[in-house]
């Protein structure tokens, strides 16, 4: 991949509506445990601790982001220079890539509720990685984004 001005792209990959229905379903029984000796304390811990999960939840949700020349996904970042042509992988695809396909040296940004992802060859001879493997909802705008060439 040559380097060139790419357009930007930015993805939170923050949970769906069943995670953060779950994050208020564990709110609702740390509440029910103070329930019965004094309901007032049982809805401040319900609230109190649903607050926290959401808070924590959305807090260690990775970015996907790419800027300025640069790949960041989660706590990794690559320049763009350095990557091969990526690929978009459907549901399936990405359920091959993260089981049997998967090679223990590839980087992996994953969200389990992201089930679409973008396989990214790696193409630095000195790098060991061969490829980044990341969750995104939306493959063809960052593969469209990654290879410099408008979505589809």
């Amino acid at each position: 991949m040559t380097s060139r001005a790419t357009p930007e792209f930015h993805e939170r990959l923050l949970p769906g509506p069943g995670g953060w229905l779950g994050t208020a379903g564990l709110g609702v029984i740390a509440g029910i445990v103070p329930w019965p000796f004094n309901p007032p304390l049982g809805v401040a811990t319900a609230i109190l601790v649903g607050a926290i999960a959401a808070i924590a939840l959305a807090t260690t949700s990775p970015v996907v982001r790419v800027s300025a020349g640069v790949l960041q996904a989660g706590r990794a970042s690559i320049p763009l220079s350095r990557l091969g042509d990526p690929a978009a992988l459907d549901a399936t695809a990405m359920r091959w890539e993260l089981g049997p396909g998967l090679d223990a040296r590839a980087y992996v940004c994953l969200r389990a509720w992201a089930r679409t992802g973008v396989r990214i060859p790696v193409e630095d001879p000195h790098d060991p990685t061969p490829y980044w493997l990341v969750s995104t909802r939306d493959p063809r705008t960052l593969v469209a984004v990654l290879s410099g060439t408008p979505a589809s």
